[in-house]
């Protein structure tokens, strides 16, 4: 991972620490007990037990190097006391102008992005163009399928 500024909103690093506490306190506990077990079987060359565990060690000892990394080198959002304006850690309502659709998204950093929990980056290309923007103003993103139109309906302090 690069050492580049990671945004975070607090939430999100609160989210990362509690992550990182439970890996480093509950879970690497688990996994040592899922070894010493494994290693009491005996024959370690075949024992597939032993196998995973030792896999899913690594794949936790990963994971706390990448929270690590980003918490070392995240900024925190603070909230944004203007409501009317577009920022990281908002919560904004926007409507597609051809498919006449409201949409509602949480607008967060890069590391905090799911698309599918109705979170999106203010890297991606609907979150740079609403950025800074106000209620009433139409946005254009420009999309592989061909620019789209929004209008921004509402903005508020994200709930998460």
């Amino acid at each position: 991972m690069d050492n580049s500024k990671t945004l975070l909103t607090q939430s999100g690093f609160k989210k990362l620490q509690d992550e990182l506490e439970h890996l480093k306190v509950n879970r690497r506990k688990e996994i040592a007990e899922k070894i010493k077990e494994a290693r009491a079987q005996g024959d370690l060359s075949e024992n597939a037990e032993y196998d995973a565990a030792k896999d899913e060690q690594r794949d936790i000892e990963a994971r706390i190097e990448e929270i690590e990394a980003i918490l070392k080198n995240a900024d925190v959002v603070e909230e944004t006391l203007d409501d009317d304006r577009v920022n990281i850690g908002c919560r904004v309502t926007i409507l597609d102008i051809e498919f006449d659709e409201e949409m509602v998204f949480d607008l967060v950093g890069s590391s905090e992005a799911n698309s599918l929990k109705g979170s999106i980056s203010n890297e991606s290309p609907v979150g740079k163009a609403l950025m800074g923007r106000e209620v009433g103003d139409l946005v254009s993103v420009e999309t592989q399928a061909g620019e789209i139109q929004y209008k921004i309906l509402k903005v508020e302090r994200s709930a998460t």
